[in-house]
């Protein structure tokens, strides 16, 4: 489906008039900075196939962007630049991170961004960048730097709101009789991972374009050097999260065993102590018929205080030493 659709004339909006075909065409004739973006959100073949025929896009680029499910890339497709930039959502209730997608088709006078997923909308971008004349004049290469700060800048809104959790994670694991938080632990351990497997691959990618290997982006290189500052502080804080999760489930299973070996220790303890009346009365029980105490009147008192005495004296010690 087509989100929004314009031709950029100097760094200015002009609405399309007519179909895409006849936005193509005045892009093309128009003298300066011109070029025509497209904004689809998960398009159908059939949907792309205009745009696909119109600009000739190479068809295994159009695959990937109909299907999604790519990793973070910036490929060459003869004159066609094609970009896939990974974006995120965190579900604070459910430590869930979201994985969308951003595929843009970046030529000399068009851009096509499609996207999958509902995690970071395009139109921010191009508010922002509409907002912006004299950056969008620098052409299609300025959409592709809105796109990619966007989303890196709400990278470290996620990373912050994983490390809120994480937070809230430890203080569980080191709260006395806390409940047991290693499936937590482990869901949100899975999720930063998937965190880093959106963010990181595309640490190359800015630092080809940062390095200026790649044409159409002299005007733009120092700001795609700015976004890949930003992606490599995030990059070192998805790290540190991971690490972080690491020593809490280490921490927390060492808490773990070290309250079950208590808890053994209490459960022998008192088997020790109800032993001493047990081991007693069962030898009453064998030799009954000829017990002494049979014929003497304070013969079962006697026996009886043993057997609290002993009992008591055995609490006392295992108290003493801590096993109680």
């Amino acid at each position: 489906m087509i989100i929004d659709k314009a031709i950029y004339h100097d760094g200015r909006r002009q609405e399309i008039e007519g179909d895409i075909s006849d936005a193509f065409d005045e892009a093309r004739r128009e003298q300066g900075d011109c070029f025509v973006w497209i904004g689809l959100h998960e398009p159908t073949a059939e949907e792309f196939g205009l745009i696909e025929e119109e600009l000739t896009l190479h068809p295994l680029a159009v695959e990937d962007a109909l299907t999604a499910h790519q990793r973070p890339k910036l490929e060459h497709y003869d004159d066609t630049l094609f970009a896939v930039v990974k974006t995120l959502a965190y579900h604070e209730e459910t430590s869930d991170v979201e994985v969308g997608e951003a595929t843009l088709f970046i030529g000399e006078d068009f851009v096509v961004s499609v996207r999958h997923g509902a995690a970071n909308p395009l139109d921010r971008v191009r508010r922002r960048l509409e907002a912006d004349p004299t950056l969008l004049a620098m052409g299609p290469a300025a959409v592709l730097y809105g796109v990619c700060d966007e989303i890196v800048d709400h990278y470290g809104t996620v990373v912050h709101e994983i490390e809120s959790d994480i937070i809230e994670l430890e203080r569980a694991v080191f709260r006395p009789r806390g409940s047991d938080v290693t499936e937590d632990i482990y869901h949100l351990k899975r999720e930063v991972l998937e965190f880093r497997s959106a963010e990181s691959p595309l640490i190359p990618v800015l630092e080809e374009i940062a390095k200026g290997r790649i044409q159409r982006f002299e005007e733009t290189r120092e700001y795609f050097r700015d976004v890949l500052d930003h992606l490599l502080r995030v990059d070192d804080q998805v790290d540190d999260h991971n690490e972080l999760l690491t020593s809490a489930l280490t921490a927390h299973l060492a808490l773990l065993g070290k309250q079950q070996n208590e808890d053994v220790r209490k459960i022998s303890s008192w088997a020790a102590v109800i032993a001493i009346p047990t081991m007693i009365a069962g030898f009453y029980g064998m030799n009954f018929d000829h017990m002494p105490e049979l014929h003497w009147l304070f013969g079962y008192p006697l026996i009886m205080g043993v057997m609290v005495g002993a009992s008591g004296l055995a609490y006392h010690r295992l108290r003493k030493n801590g096993w109680l």
